[in-house]
């Protein structure tokens, strides 16, 4: 069978080790929502495992020079393993990723840990008959808006003049 090839490819994986067996998975989430809060960013998770050749070419797509600088303005990017279906089990669950559809998944979080999105149809799944736009067109869908930050920091600005005592209050 011949895949559809949209534009040259070059497959290289970029890190054999994209999934390492030592990350310790719930740490690196709450690290990633720490970090993206402060920098008004959303966390991107990804499910998959080394084996997974899709799951590498996800990623190669992600530091396509297309889209490379747009995940990297806009997320906080973690890799979560799932070994052979059987590491982090419990973070699966909690984000309802169907592992039956196969990995790469992934899961959108804001900068206070709320799921934006989460995949439920294997919709990376196969990589190998996509492209990067198909990456570039999540990014962009999914990446935090502009209104929402000011609106966030407007809102906190508020809060502190409104509260009797509180530095800056009317």
């Amino acid at each position: 069978m011949r895949l559809p090839m949209h534009g040259p490819m070059h497959f290289q994986m970029g890190t054999a080790d994209l999934y390492p067996a030592t990350a310790n998975a719930h740490e690196d989430i709450r690290q990633a929502i720490l970090k993206a809060s402060a920098e008004h960013k959303n966390v991107l998770l990804v499910f998959g495992g080394n084996w997974c050749i899709d799951c590498h070419l996800l990623d190669l797509y992600f530091h396509d020079p297309g889209n490379a600088s747009l995940l990297s303005a806009n997320y906080v990017l973690v890799d979560v393993n799932i070994g052979e279906y059987d590491r982090n089990l419990d973070i699966v669950r909690k984000y309802g990723i169907p592992l039956s559809k196969g990995v790469p998944a992934l899961v959108v979080l804001d900068g206070a840990g709320r799921v934006l999105y989460a995949q439920r149809n294997a919709e990376f799944e196969n990589m190998r008959v996509q492209d990067a736009s198909a990456v570039t067109a999540f990014l962009q869908k999914w990446k935090p808006r502009l209104g929402h930050k000011r609106a966030a920091t407007h809102r906190k600005s508020q809060v502190s003049e409104a509260r009797p005592g509180a530095p800056g209050a009317l």
